[in-house]
């Protein structure tokens, strides 16, 4: 195992920057998540630590090597690709077992550790199958094994559950994870899944246009936001946001959204009297009342069982919100949504920087 430094790493293909300067410290052992819209760089980061990209500017540091000029295979890394990348012609034992023929490893070194990966991944009565014979779930779990008989410092993996349907997926997310506490070698994951990111990940990185938004655990992110990107990304369904106006008196600070619902403002917030700003409050921290907070009209009910999602608008403001109870209202309905002031956020409405004491 070995810790990953990503060090101003720069990237450009021709004259066109993709990475702006990445930092990123990955502790040995740890599972570190790259997340970010699609075109925001993660992928290739990924491929600059595999050495399947060159690096235009920076260090890339496995351990305690610079990596930037070595080959893949001296560089002591394993991938998982999206596609699975198995060779149609070869048993799983023997795609499990490729790269170590591939190193002139003996037979009973190949025997013992696609034994042991089988044994972990639950593959053993496959061992004889083709790829053709297996599911996209069991094909996954043949690219780890491949990866798991490296035995490497740092597992890499791109998008490895973007084929599967949706339940599969968040079975192969648990495997993933019980993976890594099992043999805790250095993992980096990339995805544009928040779910998975918020799930999987010790550290989350979110990236954005080339550059790093925010680093830090996954509730770190979900409940102190560095900005307004980070807060409408990290969480499912995504925070609200209410264009307004802080207003000071006193002591006393309020939110004046556009329409003059006036909401307090959330405690220890900096910011200027007059100051444009968003006020940012998550589905699941809105509570019902009879009157007064944010008037709301009803437009869809989404009743799933566990919980009911209510979308409605505030004046031109699509909003969401979440209740453990069951509620129906009908559509064209006006609710009214008191927000947690105590969870609430304010932006600075032209550098959506989060507004914090």
């Amino acid at each position: 195992m070995a810790s990953v430094t990503i060090q101003s790493v720069r990237k450009n293909f021709g004259e066109v920057p993709i990475l702006h300067g990445v930092d990123i410290q990955i502790a040995d052992g740890s599972f570190t998540v790259l997340v970010g819209p699609s075109g925001c760089g993660k992928s290739t980061l990924l491929r600059m630590i595999a050495g399947l990209e060159h690096v235009t500017g920076g260090e890339i540091r496995i351990g305690d090597r610079a990596v930037n000029d070595l080959p893949p295979k001296a560089r002591d890394i394993a991938m998982v690709f999206q596609n699975y990348a198995l060779y149609p012609h070869m048993t799983v034992r023997d795609n499990m077992a490729f790269a170590l023929h591939l190193a002139n490893a003996d037979k009973a070194t190949i025997e013992s550790k696609v034994s042991r990966a089988a044994e972990i991944l639950g593959l053993g009565a496959l061992l004889d199958r083709y790829p053709r014979q297996l599911s996209g779930g069991q094909r996954q779990r043949v690219a780890m094994g491949r990866a798991i008989v490296r035995d490497p410092q740092v597992f890499l993996f791109d998008e490895p559950l973007s084929n599967l349907d949706a339940k599969l997926r968040v079975a192969m997310r648990s495997e993933i994870k019980e993976l890594h506490l099992r043999l805790k070698t250095t993992s980096i994951y990339v995805t544009h899944d928040q779910i998975e990111a918020m799930t999987m990940g010790d550290q989350i990185v979110v990236m954005r246009d080339g550059r790093i938004e925010q680093t830090g655990s996954p509730l770190e992110l979900y409940d102190h936001p560095a900005n307004q990107f980070v807060a409408g990304f990290i969480g499912s369904p995504a925070m609200n946001f209410l264009p307004g106006t802080l207003r000071r008196a006193g002591e006393q600070a309020f939110v004046e959204l556009n329409d003059g619902t006036r909401l307090p403002a959330p405690p220890l917030t900096s910011g200027s009297d007059g100051q444009p700003i968003v006020f940012g409050t998550r589905p699941e921290h809105l509570a019902l009342a009879n009157s007064g907070g944010i008037p709301a009209k009803v437009v869809v009910m989404e009743p799933t069982g566990m919980d009911t999602f209510v979308a409605c608008r505030h004046e031109t403001v699509d909003l969401s919100a979440v209740f453990r109870e069951r509620h129906d209202f009908a559509p064209g309905s006006t609710i009214h949504l008191v927000p947690d002031t105590q969870r609430a956020h304010l932006f600075d409405a032209g550098s959506g920087q989060r507004l914090a004491a």
